[in-house]
Formats: structure tokens, sequence, C-alpha cells
């Protein structure tokens, strides 16, 4: 049976006119409103009658690139680099013209990730690229998995970057999925090779692959160390921020005061730490030493330089952005993993003695 419009309205609980301006986006809807429509029209597979149906079967010159947050070097150096490459590509647009990429910062909101590719999907946008960890949430995999499928039945090219596949998604074009454990790991294995032994973790989000990923690194080393017991106590999650490492660096501080070492999530998440135990008068590396994971630009300019785990960020977005465009064939299986490598600086040393 062909679903309607009003249909659609009635799912939404609004006017058939309302959900025209939606769709049509010539008339201001509240944003909430636009949601809870754009969320009927997914659900129930909704496509234009009439003259716009003949354009739902051709992809438009808009790729999408979705991100957590913009203003996280992280992010944002896959993403101009992504962007680089489809805004890059002359006459590769349906009227011989450029493709327009266009960020979407979703805040982390798995709500605002479905949002942004349904509004893909209704724009029919020639390619997708989501960068990141995913959310390690059964109902949000199934709604990826779903959406990223429509995406690719309407001829829409998927590109992971920086996040695992999902699990039978015949849908993605390719997933360059970074070495987070194997990072984690040879982090840990440069700390205990120093003579660490009493080490605090200061973790991501619970909920992120990246996250458990580079824990599960971390905690590989010190297990083949003999040190996995009791690891529970010595990490503390929160976000990729920088409050988050300095309150974390406290409380793991109060947990043990003997710690002679931390590891961060990420760099930024490192600074914090850093802050934290020079607000309790202590000398990095000379009293405790401290670790960061990405390598961002600042990594090696704070004082002393981080040391941390490099990850090719911008070859990586430049990668996925010519996969989005067709002009780079995908790895083989369309899986590549994209190696970790360690960058010993001056905020490790050897523990202090006594």
């Amino acid at each position: 049976m062909t679903v309607t419009l009003a249909d659609v309205a009635a799912r939404a609980r609004v006017s058939p006119a309302t959900v025209s301006r939606v769709l049509n986006g010539n008339y201001p809807v509240a944003a909430s409103t636009r949601e809870r429509v754009l969320r009927a029209v997914d659900d129930l597979d909704y496509v234009l009658n009439g003259p716009a149906s003949s354009l739902a079967a051709a992809t438009s010159d808009l790729v999408g690139i979705l991100v957590n947050d913009i203003a996280d070097p992280f992010f944002g150096i896959m993403a101009g680099a992504a962007q680089t490459e489809i805004g890059g590509q002359e006459g590769a647009g349906r009227a011989g013209g450029e493709k327009l990429a266009v960020v979407c910062n979703t805040g982390g909101s798995p709500e605002r990730e479905l949002t942004y590719l349904t509004l893909l999907q209704r724009q029919r946008a020639a390619a997708v690229v989501l960068t990141g960890g995913a959310l390690e949430d059964p109902d949000h995999i199934a709604a990826m998995t779903s959406k990223l499928a429509k995406l690719a039945d309407a001829g829409t090219r998927v590109v992971l970057c920086g996040r695992p596949p999902l699990s039978g998604n015949d849908a993605i074009v390719a997933a360059l999925a970074f070495d987070n454990r194997g990072g984690g790991r040879r982090l840990t294995e440069h700390l205990l090779a120093l003579g660490h032994r009493r080490i605090g973790y200061v973790a991501g989000p619970v909920e992120r692959t990246t996250t458990r990923h580079r824990l599960e690194g971390h905690r590989s080393a010190l297990a083949a160390a003999g040190l996995d017991e009791g690891q529970d106590r010595l990490t503390v999650h929160g976000p990729y921020a920088r409050r988050s490492g300095y309150d974390a660096t406290l409380e793991l501080l109060r947990r043990d005061p003997e710690l002679t070492a931390i590891v961060a999530a990420n760099d930024t998440v490192a600074l914090g730490a850093c802050a934290a135990l020079r607000d309790q008068g202590l000398r990095i590396p000379e009293d405790i030493s401290v670790a960061g994971f990405d390598d961002l630009p600042f990594s090696v300019d704070v004082v002393p330089a981080l040391t941390t785990v490099r990850l090719p960020l911008y070859e990586a977005g430049a990668r996925a952005g010519r996969l989005a465009m067709g002009t780079e064939a995908p790895p083989p299986g369309g899986i590549a993993t994209i190696g970790a490598e360690l960058m010993a600086r001056a905020s490790t040393a050897p523990p202090r003695k006594g």
C-alpha cells in the first residue's frame, strides 16, 4: 500500500500542510516539529509523488560529513581533509561542477545523528561520511543499520572514517577503522618499559567504541605484565573534554596517591590531567608521567611535549573523501585498519624513586 502525505501527517501528529513545509523547506518550522516529521517520513519510508519522484532516482551534488564536535581537532582535521577531497573533484557534479560538502555537527547526540542522515536521505545526497567512534547501543545500532541501508538503496555512497563497521551491513562502501586497541596497548607498554606499575586511566564515555577499544588495549598490556587486578578502581570515565581530564585526575589521586603515571583517553583530556597535577604541586614527568592519544597539533608544543599515540587523521579523512567520491577503490572486503604510532616525548619518564 502506497504511503501518502496524510499518513505521514498522522504519524507525526501534525497537519499535511506542515509536512509539506518541512519537506519543501520553504517555510519556518519548529526544530522539534521538523524532527518529528522527518522521523515519520523515515519510519514510513515515504517517497514524494509526481515530478519530485523523477528526481528521487538520482543523487544530488550534496555530500554530508557527520562529526561529533567540529570544535574538536580530532573531528575537524578529518572533516577538513574529506571536504578538500570532495570539493576538489572538478567536473564531478551532475551539472559539471564540484560537490558541495556539508559538515553536520551532531554534538554526540544519537538522535541528531539519525536526523541528519534522514535530511541527507531526503536531499538524495551523493555520499555520506561518518567520522569518529560509534555509540554502543543496540537500538541505535539497529536504527543506523536500517538508515544506512535506505541511503545505499537510494544511491548514496556511505563511508565510515575512524569508526568500526556495522556487523552485517552491506550498505557501506568502506570502513576506515583506527587501530585504537593496538595504540592503547603500545602506549601502556611504553610506560611499563619505563618502570611504571601504578598507572591511572582517564577513559572516555562508557558507551563509545573508541573508549572501549583504547581501554582494552591499555588493559591487555597490563594483563601481560601481570598487573590487571584492580584496574576498575584506577579507571575513571568521562567526556572527551579538558574538564573531564582535570576532575578525573583529582579523583584518581584521591583513590591512589602513589600513582606514578596517568594515561588519558585523548590529548585534550591529557591537558586537563596536566593542569590538575600542576594545581596539586606535582611536576610532569618528575613526579608523575602523563600520556594522551591522537597526536593533535598542540601535543608537540605543550610543555613538556606530550607523549601520545599518533593517528593519521588528515590522511584518513582525505582517503574517506576519495572513497566517497569513488576516485579511490575500496579496500579488500571494504574494511581497512589504519595503524597507530607511539610518539614518545618529554611528558613521560621513569617513575620517581622511593
